[in-house]
């Protein structure tokens, strides 16, 4: 049976998720304790509103870090919850786990240090591959917010695995791929295949706390500018 308490919190945190800034939201979801707010972030990781989904997910990274700051055993706790989650023991199917390592690890070098080849095992077929379609957007999601913070991490073994995806049926596989070797620093708009720069596909680019369309061939020549996509 939910606690009152529960019940109220989960409907806090989903009221600030939906509130329109990005620094007053995460300010408001510190004031509720961490042991309390991390179950309800995780449940919004399963939210059919993509745009909340994410809004956790930044969350996390930001509880992900203060729990590092606070209690480095915690952290690595809150690490491996989400692991789990990837796991098919866990009876779930890992919604939002590896778009949140990405969030954590960009956050916290001394997490990164331990995690981030985890992370990056997940895009490789000799590694601990995840197979499900939907989550390899997430897998490509996280390590682009990664390499984002720490683009020197990326290795030629997992550039050419997300370089792979340029070639992919899945229009927002191609778009998060090109995301991250634009993070890393490793796009070049000469060396493409020439279908990404007139890509016409639009996806869904979170941008801290909200999204902003953007067609992928968009993405592409913005490398032209050596900019970033958060």
């Amino acid at each position: 049976m939910t606690k009152p308490y529960g019940r109220q919190t989960k409907k806090k945190v989903n009221k600030i998720l939906r509130g329109p800034l990005h620094k007053d939201a995460l300010t408001l979801l510190e004031t509720i304790p961490d042991e309390q707010l991390v179950g309800h972030l995780f449940s919004h990781f399963y939210a059919n509103d993509e745009l909340i989904k994410f809004r956790s997910i930044t969350a996390m990274g930001e509880l992900g870090l203060r729990l590092a700051a606070k209690q480095m055993e915690k952290a690595r706790i809150l690490m491996r919850r989400i692991m789990w989650n990837l796991n098919d023991e866990s009876g779930g199917i890992g919604w939002g786990s590896c778009e949140a390592m990405g969030q954590i690890l960009c956050k916290s070098p001394e997490l990164a240090m331990e995690f981030k080849s985890i992370l990056f095992s997940y895009l490789d077929p000799k590694g601990n591959f995840i197979e499900h379609e939907a989550l390899q957007r997430g897998v490509l999601w996280g390590i682009g917010t990664y390499l984002e913070a720490v683009p020197q991490d990326l290795n030629k073994t997992v550039e050419g695995l997300i370089f792979s995806h340029l070639h992919s049926l899945d229009h927002i596989k191609r778009g998060y791929a090109i995301r991250a070797l634009i993070n890393a620093g490793r796009f070049n708009c000469s060396i493409v295949p020439e279908h990404i720069l007139t890509d016409p596909e639009q996806i869904d680019i979170f941008t801290g706390w909200h999204f902003t369309r953007t067609r992928i061939s968009d993405i592409a020549h913005a490398c032209d500018a050596n900019k970033a996509f958060a």
